[in-house]
């Protein structure tokens, strides 16, 4: 596959340099600058980003980092069970737990939640950092969703981290998740107070929580861009107000009332040990204050 001239293989993280210093030296550029391909498209081109790891991987399997690449590209083209096996064997050459919570997604994609929630509560669990663990919570929260257990799910996602002030890089995915399963629970009003919670943390725009909670307030973004459909003997007033703005329309809903109960008080102090602990709940859980 062509790589472009500005593509040299210097851009790659200097772990994975160091990995590659196995190879010959012409053989580990040429694996580089794939792995930058990889990375480069992986967000917007996930099918092209996967060719570049198949070549990557043709010409050094034995190298993990060449694996974990691998894995991901065919993570982000949804091949779940060809992502797994990649996953499995850069973990076995590099014995890290880093991987355990997507190879769990993974087994979600793979149509086995159970699996997933099984590994959810390994041993594995509790060597992963704060990042990891909140990425497994996140995972097992999508099982408990996958099986249609709505409750539990939200019970899953109730910890220190979603209840903490600090903005960390988990925080905005933690809280829109949680309010997208406390409004697939019919929770409505707390479904807007977290997906507000959620905007406030997204700098980066990583989730689309700004279009929920206007979803939810009642506003609607309608393009009033009108094509020029050629015709000369249009009059000009009126193609003066179709020149591409974008009205805001406003149904006036009703506002939500929210209980004003702290985001302290609405979680618990729990950690991941709940995702076994929410089997045994009983069936009025679905009126649990969060």
């Amino acid at each position: 596959m062509p790589i472009p001239d500005d593509v040299t293989g210097e851009e790659i993280d200097k772990d994975v340099k160091q990995e590659l210093q196995s190879l010959p030296k012409g053989l580990a550029e040429d694996v580089s600058r794939n792995l930058v391909m990889v990375a480069r498209l992986i967000d917007e081109d996930p099918e092209g980003a996967y060719g570049y790891s198949r070549v990557a991987l043709r010409l050094a399997s034995r190298v993990a980092a060449v694996r974990e690449a691998a894995g991901f590209a065919a993570y982000a083209s949804q091949k779940y069970s060809e992502a797994l096996a990649e996953f499995r064997a850069a973990r076995r050459m590099t014995g890290n737990v880093d991987l355990w919570p997507v190879m769990a997604d993974c087994e979600r994609g793979l149509g086995r939640p159970e699996k997933a929630l099984d590994m959810a509560g390994a041993p594995e669990v509790q060597k992963l950092d704060k990042a990891g663990q909140v990425e497994m919570r996140l995972v097992a929260a999508g099982a408990r969703r996958d099986m249609d257990q709505l409750d539990a799910a939200i019970v899953t996602l109730q910890s220190p981290e979603l209840a903490s002030n600090s903005v960390q890089p988990w925080t905005a995915r933690l809280r829109y998740a949680y309010a997208d399963a406390l409004l697939a629970a019919g929770r409505e009003g707390e479904a807007r107070e977290w997906f507000a919670k959620a905007v406030e943390s997204d700098k980066d725009g990583s989730t689309d929580a700004s279009d929920r909670l206007a979803e939810l307030d009642g506003v609607e973004f309608v393009d009033a861009l009108v094509e020029d459909d050629g015709d000369s003997d249009h009059d000009s007033d009126s193609d003066s107000d179709s020149d591409g703005d974008v009205e805001v329309v406003n149904s006036e809903a009703p506002e939500v009332k929210t209980e004003p109960e702290s985001a302290e008080d609405s979680v618990d102090d729990d950690g991941l040990d709940d995702v076994d602990d929410v089997d045994d709940m009983d069936d009025d859980e679905g009126d649990l204050k969060s």
